[in-house]
């Protein structure tokens, strides 16, 4: 390895030695996705402290995971084993249009779309001529959770992902990692020493060893020790939008068998989740410190719980919002450090991942150079903001005015671009998606009608089929749905046979 630091960076100088600051998920992933792709150019080395828990509170994921693990060639019964993963079908949102109404938003897309008009528009003739059941109805991953039912069918027929123990997960890729020959240095991270050209030279550890390197990865959680500290990259605040800022966690002995859905339940400052693994469920309250106290909160939580608790429960402060820039000079940050929106649609790990891939696909082997810095941070602006509108979205389409919280979120005023989506579905009943989002069409029709938007008009493309027609092509969808459905073993069982965790 190279011991000279020339002190201004030039455009050719070559990154070898990878720092990873922080391990938890973020850092974890980190290590996997560079080790097994560049491992054999790089030096990498991840600190952390066996001190500092991490949140690892994350357990839900979304399908987008599965092509970080093709990527990484990892095996799904091995990974689902030593996680004590489930399967995972979509989210059921309780209480969040009314107390005592539910509906799910599904991994799966929903009936047939025709080129000029979404199948939604069908639905909703159907609806008006009393031939169609529940929008949910014509989605088989819809009806599989409700069924509690799950198997891998052929063809990638069904759209899933896991619920796991994101602490297990971490030391998973730790051991992942490790093979491909990634270091892990065990220590605090006290100072970071930046170089005369302004640029992280070294981060020192408690121990008094300098680890010097060519980029730094900060995934050290909300602190941002290097983008925000050493760095002072700014955060931009989300709180006006998304009034939540705190959750309370803890976990619970299971009392029944595992479902293949997240429940989110809608609270009177917030919404409780409930995830079920092989071993145990996590449960946790995310409330805004606005309208409840953490005590009120924690009360709300224990009171609402199945199965004995496990842990004590413990209260975690967050600040919805962004970093300004999450690629500065030769720091990235990935994870909480980068930013954070509250687990509401499980999209930590998702951009996680994103922020991985994208540093993967212009990693600066040759130096770092500018435009590459800002093609990866007009990126992940992009992305996150789209996830932030879909978020906000649950909190502003509700009939719920029972609470000083949920008026509040019904009357705020919310992103251009998110407004514009919701009078064009409450107008027209049309979604378009922009390239690369994350959620498509259907996540964003099963939300806006579950929390209560019903479009006033549909496509004319729809009054072209007759009632008979019409009542074929809707059965030619729900038809199969059922007799699928009907086959599938239950989730429990099939768990159990395909990928028990040791006990």
């Amino acid at each position: 390895m190279h011991d000279h630091h020339p002190q201004q960076p030039t455009p050719d100088r070559p990154i070898r030695r990878v720092i990873i600051a922080g391990g938890g998920t973020a850092g974890w992933m980190v290590a996997a996705g560079l080790s097994k792709t560049l491992g054999k150019l790089l030096d990498i080395r991840l600190v952390e402290s066996d001190e500092i828990g991490t949140v690892g509170v994350g357990e839900a994921t979304i399908p987008t995971l599965m092509n970080f693990h093709h990527l990484l060639e990892i095996d799904e019964q091995e990974f689902m084993a030593a996680t004590g993963a489930t399967f995972k079908l979509g989210i059921s949102f309780e209480n969040w249009r009314e107390r005592g109404e539910d509906y799910i938003h599904s991994f799966g897309s929903t009936g047939t779309d025709h080129w000029t008009a979404g199948f939604q528009h069908f639905w909703h003739k159907g609806r008006e001529r009393g031939l169609a059941g529940d929008y949910g109805d014509y989605c088989l991953e819809l009806r599989a959770a409700q069924e509690h039912r799950f198997a891998h069918l052929p063809r990638a027929g069904m759209n899933y992902a896991y619920h796991l123990d994101a602490s297990a997960y971490a030391r998973y890729l730790r051991r992942f990692s490790e093979r491909f020959g990634v270091r892990r240095i065990e220590g605090k991270i006290v100072d970071v020493a930046l170089a005369a050209s302004g640029d992280i030279r070294a981060i020192r550890l408690d121990s008094g060893t300098e680890l010097e390197g060519d980029l730094f990865i900060d995934c050290t959680g909300f602190r941002g020790l290097l983008i925000g500290q050493a760095l002072g990259v700014g955060y931009e605040d989300w709180s006006h939008w998304l009034l939540c800022d705190s959750a309370a966690a803890l976990q619970t002995a299971s009392t029944g068998p595992a479902v293949p859905y997240t429940r989110s339940i809608a609270r009177d400052a917030g919404w409780q989740w409930r995830i079920p693994l092989q071993h145990r469920v996590g449960n946790g309250m995310v409330f805004s410190s606005r309208y409840q106290g953490d005590a009120a909160a924690i009360e709300t939580l224990l009171g609402n719980v199945e199965g004995a608790p496990l842990t004590a429960p413990r209260v975690i402060k967050f600040q919805p919002g962004q970093r300004s820039k999450v690629w500065h000079r030769n720091c990235v940050a990935i994870g909480l450090a980068s930013g954070f929106l509250e687990p509401i649609e499980s999209t930590s790990i998702h951009l996680i991942q994103r922020g991985i891939v994208r540093l993967m696909q212009c990693f600066p082997s040759h130096g770092i150079v500018q435009p590459d810095i800002d093609e990866y941070n007009a990126q992940a602006a992009g992305e996150i903001a789209h996830i932030r509108d879909f978020i906000i979205l649950h909190y502003k389409v509700t009939n719920r005015r029972d609470t000083p919280f949920w008026r509040d979120c019904a009357a705020m005023a919310v992103p251009a671009s998110l407004q514009h989506r919701i009078e064009l579905f409450r107008e027209t009943g049309r979604v378009f998606r922009i390239p690369n989002e994350l959620f498509a069409e259907n996540s964003w029709i099963q939300v806006m009608l579950g929390q209560g938007i019903l479009p006033a008009r549909r496509h004319q493309t729809a009054d072209l089929m007759d009632d008979a027609e019409l009542r074929r092509f809707l059965e030619g969808i729900s038809g199969p749905i059922e007799r699928t459905v009907a086959q599938l073993p239950p989730h429990e069982a099939y768990v159990r046979q395909y990928c028990a965790a040791p006990k």
